[in-house]
Order: C-alpha cells, then sequence, then structure tokens
C-alpha cells in the first residue's frame, strides 16, 4: 500500500498535543503541502496565517464562541491546546473558496500524518469569525483584503492517539 493510503487509512483527529514546538522544517512542510493543493480555476486564492498555541487572537476566538454558543467554563479550548494552528481564509467573492481551503486543510492533515504528527480540522469558529468581530478577527489574523475565514487546522506532535472511525460501503456508497 503506498504511503499516501496508509496516511489516509491510519489519519484521525487529535484531541491532545505534546508541548514540543513544530520544527521549522515540519512547518514549511505542511505549509507546502497546503498551498499544493488543488485549486478551482487555478486561482490559488487560499490564505494560511500560522499562529503558535499560545497566540492570545486564538483565546479571543475562543471566548467569542463560547459566548455566542452560551458555553461557560469548556473543558478544552477549539484548538485542544496545538502548539500550531493553521487558519486558512480565501476570497470571499469567489464561488468555489470554501471547496479549495477544504482540499488545502486535508492535504496539510494527510502530509501531517505521514510525519507522524496529529491534527485536528476545525470548523467551529466559523461563527466567531464571521460574526460582528469579523473585521476585527481578519485584520488580527492578517487575511488579504476580501478574504474570509474558511477553515482552520491544529497541528503537533500527538499526546493521545485515538483509532480511526469506522466507515460503511453499503450506507455511504452507490454505485448507479
Amino acid at each position: 500500500m503506498s504511503e499516501v493510503l496508509q496516511a489516509i487509512e491510519k489519519r484521525s483527529s487529535t484531541r491532545g498535543y505534546t508541548a514540543q514546538k513544530l520544527s521549522k522544517e515540519e512547518l514549511e512542510q505542511l505549509i507546502l503541502a497546503g498551498l499544493q493543493a488543488p485549486t478551482a480555476a487555478n486561482r490559488q486564492e487560499v490564505h494560511i496565517s500560522v499562529l503558535d498555541g499560545d497566540n492570545p487572537i486564538l483565546q479571543e476566538i475562543e471566548d467569542e464562541k463560547n459566548a455566542g454558543r452560551g458555553i461557560q467554563n469548556p473543558p478544552h479550548n477549539f484548538y485542544f491546546e496545538a502548539p500550531t494552528v493553521l487558519i486558512l481564509s480565501a476570497d470571499q467573492g469567489f464561488f468555489w473558496s470554501a471547496v479549495d481551503a477544504g482540499i488545502a486543510v486535508e492535504n496539510i492533515s494527510l502530509a501531517a500524518e505521514g510525519m507522524g504528527l496529529g491534527s485536528l480540522i476545525i470548523g467551529c469558529i466559523k461563527d466567531a469569525l464571521s460574526g460582528e468581530k469579523k473585521e476585527y478577527f481578519s485584520k488580527a489574523l492578517k487575511f488579504p483584503e476580501g478574504y474570509c475565514y474558511q477553515i482552520a487546522i491544529a497541528v503537533g506532535h500527538k499526546a493521545v492517539s485515538k483509532e480511526p472511525h469506522e466507515y460503511s460501503f453499503e450506507k455511504n456508497v452507490s454505485y448507479v
């Protein structure tokens, strides 16, 4: 089986990380995997904002997310204390931006798995980054003009492991 297929088979969401930071080389490989993702009409409109897990803006995003949901004292933050969070934005006027960002984040996730790292694809902050503070967060995260949040991914060295989800061909596949 190819290394790519093995990474797909073994990948699962990581919800616990060690404090060890990613090396410069690891981070660059992950970013490159995201940038190499195909995009509709080769627009290459996906932008990646790279944050250390202790960046104060992440706490502000967490607080905004929780306030919008009426959550007090959550047991963890949205990125499960990962040492690195990548937030992907894209041209808000391009119809395929969400798909393109999703492809990029999947590339990053599979690259992380192939490198022995853990990752967690994050959508739960969409309301916080699209709400009343949209412009504030867009500026703080250095989104290009006219870009908006699409998806995020936490990445780091695994402190916990989890088996991949089960799936069913019978339930999820139709041959036409």
